[in-house]
């Protein structure tokens, strides 16, 4: 066991981080800064320019574009993938092959078979952590919702209603997750991956099936070539470049069947349009009351059946921020599974929360290309 200088006793974390200098990764680095007995050892990123700055910034040891020097690394024992989907497979396969420690983007895979190899890979190694960030899990008003639908506050839950609006600027460049060939599928496994693992986490059940409707509604946009989300999103229109259409779907509408017989309807967008705030964003109908929650405005209310309304919960407005979350509720994870714990015995999602989300999203995806209901057993029996 490594010694750190504060406790003895605690197994020092040693983390490669793989899209370190991309729009998810930057934020992740900055937490795990933070974080007591944690040091971040080897980045990998596409841009040298980047990645020189965030090795001085971390003190990082090894600063590369080959991703398997990274894992390989012998002072890592912990692999942050936050890199395109499309790249997620390789490297989590050689980590669980390393015995190292794996937190894992979502969406986990480029499609569901992935994601269950990758969870096959991790479950025959030796005992091994792995997370898988639905950080919605722990927004204070979807965790208000959680327990007012497990208290019986609604009765017997009959209808679920979702709209995740993530509006991009109008101006903003095209990014990896307009490309298909980097991204699974766009909006649906961008934000529907969150969406959905929030309401199978309230209900504590799966989807059966689904209907879906997608399309690329914004209009074109300029091509920067190999840029990150926040370049894009500071680009202006006067470039003088010209503009294209994404090729992934920024807009979608899902009709959903449950596994007991609930029915729900999800609305995702990262078109310009739809703008958040308007509605709430998840209502739960039930037979003796429904629950209404908007993260935008910080409240959760409840509906009874006369039509009487009342403010359950003031929660911090917008929801999205949740602190240090690797210091919340990632590493103290790891330190389960390092001193012993199973991971499945973590009340924290991991890969295979993964798979099961990402059956969703490719039967949801499968749906737009036959224009009928695809069944998620369909989609797991690939």
């Amino acid at each position: 066991m490594i010694e750190t200088e504060s406790d003895p006793n605690v197994a020092s974390i040693g983390v490669g981080v793989l899209g370190a200098t991309g729009y998810v990764g930057t934020p992740y680095r900055a937490e795990l800064r933070e974080c007591p007995g944690v040091r971040i050892v080897a980045l990998c990123a596409r841009r040298r320019d980047l990645l020189e700055a965030a090795a001085n910034v971390d003190g990082a040891e090894l600063a590369t574009t080959d991703w398997r020097a990274v894992v390989n690394h012998p002072a890592v024992n912990y692999v942050v993938v936050a890199t395109p989907d499309a790249l997620h497979r390789e490297a989590v396969l050689a980590t669980a092959a390393a015995g190292k420690h794996l937190f894992c983007e979502k969406p986990v895979g480029k499609d569901a078979w992935e994601a269950r190899e990758m969870l096959n890979a991790v479950a025959g190694a030796q005992n091994l952590a792995h997370f898988v960030p639905f950080w919605t899990r722990w927004s204070p008003a979807f965790v208000q919702a959680r327990n007012l639908i497990k208290s019986g506050a609604i009765g017997d839950t009959k209808v679920v209603v979702y709209r995740w609006f993530n509006p991009r600027p109008a101006h903003m460049a095209l990014t990896w997750r307009d490309n298909p060939a980097l991204s699974s599928g766009g909006t649906i496994p961008d934000v529907g991956s969150h969406a959905y693992d929030t309401i199978r986490w309230i209900l504590g059940e799966d989807a059966r099936r689904v209907l879906t409707h997608a399309e690329t509604i914004t209009p074109g946009k300029v091509d920067l070539g190999n840029v990150n989300l926040t370049e894009a999103l500071e680009c202006r229109a006067d470039t003088g470049l010209k503009v294209r259409k994404g090729g992934t779907a920024d807009y979608a509408n899902i009709s959903i069947e449950f596994e007991s017989g609930i029915v729900g309807s999800m609305v995702l967008s990262h078109a310009t349009y739809l703008r958040r705030g308007l509605a709430p964003e998840l209502e739960f109908h039930g037979s003796d009351g429904s629950v209404a929650v908007d993260r935008v405005h910080g409240r959760v209310s409840l509906m009874r059946p006369d039509g009487k309304t009342e403010a359950v919960a003031d929660v911090p407005a917008g929801g999205f921020d949740l602190g240090n979350r690797f210091e919340q509720w990632v590493i103290p994870g790891l330190r389960a599974v390092m001193a012993g714990a199973r991971q499945e015995s973590l009340k924290l999602p991991n890969l295979r929360d993964g798979w099961s989300v990402q059956l969703f999203t490719d039967a949801a995806l499968e749906s737009v290309r036959r224009l009928t209901w695809v069944e998620l057993e369909e989609i797991a029996a690939r």
